[in-house]
């Protein structure tokens, strides 16, 4: 399928019912796809899925849209959106360590570049801190800068090791041994598809 009918078949599977904030609904979507406003049409549909839980295959359906225009970004936030589809939810308010207490120097990308280390609690046999890998990406922040706080998802290289987050939690990101930032765990949710049954 080319974009603008990959952003229809993501489109049919919204509520008619839902609106964002600034009260963008299904209608608007429509407005924008017969006028050949794509772009427009799947920054709509990105904020439709902000406020409402959608299956999969509109995630996909948005991903390849996105990669059809070259809407990196764009493409990037979908795909992640998939693997929180599979895999669920970890929101957390993140503050990092500034510039003279900490290894980095410079900012990241907040496009779900960075893969860290966390310390979510678990303990190696020795004893030491069982750090965990986690990709994050900082919502509506391009550049994290030493210092800066933002709202961040993770997206755990290993999920099953982070089911026990609960919010409230206060969880440690690493770069290296020393503290890179701190972060308390806002939301935690399990998948929205089922996990693909075992082979035998």
């Amino acid at each position: 399928m080319d974009a603008p009918e990959l952003l229809e078949a993501a489109s049919l599977l919204v509520p008619e019912a839902i609106a964002t904030e600034n009260d963008i609904t299904l209608n608007d979507v429509w407005d924008y796809l017969v006028h050949d406003e794509w772009e427009v049409a799947l920054g709509l549909l990105e904020e439709l899925g902000y406020v409402h839980s959608l299956p999969l295959a509109f995630w996909q359906n948005l991903a390849s849209a996105a990669e059809q225009a070259r809407l990196d970004r764009s493409a990037a936030w979908c795909h992640w959106r998939c693997f929180e589809t599979r895999n669920g939810v970890i929101r957390a308010d993140l503050t990092l360590e500034p510039a003279h207490r900490a290894r980095r120097r410079t900012p990241f990308s907040g496009a779900g570049v960075l893969r860290p280390m966390w310390n979510i609690g678990g303990r190696t046999s020795a004893g030491e801190p069982d750090l965990c890998i986690a990709a994050l990406w900082a919502e509506f922040t391009p550049l994290m800068a030493p210092g800066g706080q933002a709202t961040v998802r993770l997206a755990p290289l290993s999920p099953a090791k982070w089911q026990h987050l609960q919010p409230g939690q206060v969880i440690t990101m690493h770069e290296d041994r020393s503290v890179a930032g701190t972060a308390v765990v806002l939301e935690t949710r399990g998948p929205s598809v089922p996990p693909a049954a075992s082979k035998p």
